[in-house]
């Protein structure tokens, strides 16, 4: 299902508002591997399933950083587009907590609720999400965090009203 296009100019009435729910997203031994490649983070905890079964995790689990970075793919399988943006830009985190580890072979779906949205210069819209990692059959978040992103659209199409 393609997320639903919104207008600009109805960004700030959403405040508040859940935006939107990913689909689950699969985190297997492989992709865990893969980001350890990539950061050079290989701590047992991550790669070593014999290892890691004898913690208090039972096996391996996802780097807090991996979860944290699945939030771009959750964003654009879930959140609705600004029809007037020409570029969106990722500025930040006011937050980010690390609440439970994300066993290797679990899924993950992020939830996505629109906490502001304040224009700034003529050109730009500062918006920021309270985002929630759910894991899945599990109570307790993955992690929880306010995502700061811009985004950015040509002077002119910057609504009358705000």
């Amino acid at each position: 299902m393609a997320p639903r296009e919104i207008a600009l100019a109805d960004i700030i009435g959403l405040i508040g508002s859940e935006q939107g729910i990913s689909e689950w997203m699969a985190m297997p031994q492989s992709r865990i591997d893969q980001f350890a490649a990539a950061t050079d983070d290989h701590q047992f905890i991550h790669v070593d399933p014999a290892r890691a079964a004898e913690t208090p995790f039972g096996g391996t689990i996802a780097h807090g950083f991996l979860t944290l970075s699945m939030l771009s793919a959750m964003n654009y399988d879930c959140l609705p587009k600004v029809r007037e943006q020409t570029m969106g830009i990722n500025y930040g985190f006011d937050k980010v907590r690390f609440m439970a580890p994300v066993p290797a072979g679990a899924r993950i779906r992020g939830r996505f609720v629109l906490a502001d949205a304040r224009f700034r210069g003529a050109g730009m819209v500062m918006v920021t999400y309270d985002v929630t990692i759910e894991i899945e059959s599990q109570t307790k978040p993955a992690l929880v965090a306010k995502w700061l992103t811009i985004i950015q659209f040509d002077p002119k199409d910057r609504p009358a009203t705000v």
